[in-house]
């Protein structure tokens, strides 16, 4: 892996912080929201100076470091007020930096309202996809990534260090995973959004044959960690992302079986139940053909291989 190094602190130029505290701090008329946030967010302390938002969308973490706020997804859109609110719960620091860990809107929706003077980065990839996006074409493109990586990136040092990973694809195909190096946490967004059949977005890049691999490589390759934050459940382990790999290769396996039994994908979608063994998962949401339609896309994928 190619790694690009980031040296310093995680806000370079002083201006951008003073910019952002200004802008975070001015009369609302015209942002989203209102004096306080139409939405009501709650907030979880995960380790000093590291907290889970949770609430309209995906899970979002707001770590303090010296030079600001950094907050990985802006959960949908019209949550950024219900957002900062909760962080001026626990720090007065302006966001200074956005993560996005993919493209989906309930993690990137709010991005516009923290301001075009905040660092967005994100994986590679997902600048492609959010580039598609409604929301951040002609003025909104001001709220895209202004930072990628392709493999690797860390962004700070000592106590601030962040390191972001991809690692394949499995959501979507730019799905980051971010770990607080010295707080022993990694906030895997919707790679691992929690113990259930996942949701997998095939037209922006996801691949249901490629999950399990991709979290066991995330799974065998992270290090130093005892907590992760997970796209929309509550907080897991190291053990709990083994096992998700593990329960993401069986499916695959199980549709294998079915394919050499000359079923069909529709035959094998009603066929599919949780394995005993993975007690307490479920089937997942509905969006992308729910479970069903991860067979289908399975049995898509394994056709041209």
């Amino acid at each position: 892996m190619k790694r690009t190094i980031v040296l310093g602190v995680i806000v370079a130029v002083g201006g951008l912080s003073i910019a952002a505290a200004a802008f975070q701090g001015a009369p609302p008329a015209g942002r989203q929201g209102g004096a306080r946030g139409p939405n009501v967010a709650g907030i979880e302390k995960v380790k000093d100076n590291l907290y889970m938002i949770t609430g309209g969308g995906g899970n979002t973490a707001a770590f303090i470091t010296d030079g600001g706020v950094v907050i990985v997804d802006t959960k949908l859109a019209g949550w950024g007020q219900a957002i900062l609110d909760k962080v001026r719960t626990v720090s007065d620091k302006p966001v200074t930096m956005i993560i996005n860990t993919h493209t989906h809107p309930d993690h990137t929706g709010s991005n516009e309202f923290f301001g075009p003077m905040v660092d967005v980065v994100a994986q590679e990839n997902t600048k492609a996809y959010m580039q598609k996006m409604d929301a951040f074409k002609d003025a909104g493109a001001r709220f895209l990534p202004k930072r990628t990586f392709k493999d690797t990136m860390t962004i700070g040092k000592g106590k601030d260090e962040i390191d972001l990973y991809y690692f394949g694809r499995a959501h979507t195909g730019g799905d980051a995973w971010v770990q607080f190096k010295t707080l022993r946490v990694v906030h895997a967004g919707d790679a691992f959004a929690g113990k259930n059949v996942p949701l997998v977005d095939t037209m922006n890049g996801g691949s249901v044959v490629d999950f399990g691999k991709t979290i066991a490589k995330a799974s065998s390759t992270l290090k130093d960690y005892d907590t992760i934050i997970t796209g929309h459940s509550t907080l897991m382990t190291p053990a709990d992302l083994k096992e998700y790999a593990d329960f993401n290769n069986d499916f695959v396996a199980f549709v294998q079986s079915e394919m050499k039994a000359g079923k069909t994908a529709e035959q094998a979608g009603a066929e599919y139940k949780i394995p005993d063994k993975y007690k307490g998962y479920g089937l997942g949401g509905a969006l992308f053909g729910g479970y069903k339609g991860n067979v289908q896309t399975a049995y898509n994928e394994l056709a041209k291989k």
